[in-house]
């Protein structure tokens, strides 16, 4: 098979590999299409360490077509998201069953070999069966959809509230779908105008931008009180976390979905002042499911979402994609 290695920082090579044999409780997908993320840029620039040689890929889907003899609930032929997080099973967290908080969790694609190959070897628990019918940019949302299908959940989302996402990226704008489904009002809070009218397309009610403050006020104006009920904030960055804060009433709620890698300075006297609930979300538990449910259902779309499309021999025009402001989710396709 091929598949594409990276030796170092911006050192990818398409490269022939044997093709994969499963292990008693593993399970074997040929690959179809693999999402490349911000996590996968920080890998392949150099910035997040890895050990090397390493199959990157961790958002993929495609089509299971061998299983290890103990492995009972999954058969050759099924379609399959791939969750690609699992966790040791043994430690106090898994057993009370937090397993997304297991400090021994392996993530595919950045511990160990991931999906940009044609092939993918996994624990068999890792593969979630889609109906045939789910295409494949469709399924490809899965995993970050998952993501956002958690972080409403935690934020214990009411019909008729106000709600506002902070960030227009792939889980921007499918936040705003999900929280549309659940009945709120929604304000989206880009960074610039560029995908005002892709949100608005996607349901939101209202839209503004982050800079020069101007967000707070317009969250006031749109909830009609001192701030919207409940944030979602899928940025990632230390400022997001800080105007996040800033967007939300008293009383109110802010769910953090992104992982800043710098300091934030936020205001604590105004968290206590405000009874503001601060709350962490971290990739998923048992929300595959239901995300896969969405996307077969149409209630959250996809089309406008996949932006660009490679061959795997292309990959590294992939990576250069994955900046362009044009790009949402950049997809390798085997």
């Amino acid at each position: 098979m091929h598949a594409a290695v990276l030796h170092g920082p911006r050192d990818i090579r398409v490269e022939k590999r044997d093709f994969l044999t499963p292990g008693p409780t593993e399970a074997v997908v040929q690959v179809f299409a693999s999402g490349l993320c911000g996590t996968d840029f920080r890998i392949w620039n150099g910035d997040r360490a890895v050990q090397y040689p390493l199959i990157m890929g961790h958002e993929f889907i495609g089509e299971v077509v061998a299983v290890g003899s103990d492995v009972q609930a999954l058969q050759p032929g099924q379609k399959v998201a791939v969750e690609p997080n699992y966790s040791c099973g043994l430690c106090a967290l898994c057993r009370e069953g937090n397993r997304n908080l297991c400090l021994s969790r392996t993530a595919i694609g950045i511990d160990v070999n991931g999906g940009f190959a044609e092939q993918a070897c996994l624990p068999a628990r890792c593969c979630w069966p889609a109906p045939a019918e789910v295409s494949d940019d469709q399924l490809m949302l899965a995993e970050p959809l998952a993501v956002v299908v958690r972080a409403v959940a935690r934020g214990e989302a009411n019909r008729g509230e106000s709600a506002a996402v902070l960030g227009v990226g792939a889980l921007g704008l499918l936040a705003i779908q999900v929280l549309k489904a659940k009945g709120l009002r929604v304000l989206a809070v880009g960074r610039t105008e560029h995908r005002q009218h892709l949100a608005r397309a996607l349901g939101a009610d209202d839209f503004t931008t982050s800079g020069e403050g101007g967000a707070t006020e317009a969250a006031r104006v749109f909830s009609g009180r001192e701030g919207v009920d409940l944030v979602i904030e899928t940025a990632g960055t230390g400022v997001a976390v800080e105007q996040a804060l800033e967007l939300t009433r008293p009383g109110g709620r802010v769910v953090l979905t992104g992982l800043p890698h710098e300091a934030s300075t936020v205001n604590f006297f105004g968290v206590v002042r405000r009874e503001l609930r601060i709350i962490g979300s971290m990739i998923y538990q048992q929300e595959f499911p239901e995300a896969i449910r969405l996307l077969a259902a149409g209630t959250v779309t996809v089309d406008r979402l996949v932006t660009h499309r490679f061959p795997l021999a292309r990959i590294a025009e992939a990576f250069a994609a994955h900046r362009s402001p044009e790009a949402i989710k950049v997809t390798v396709v085997t």
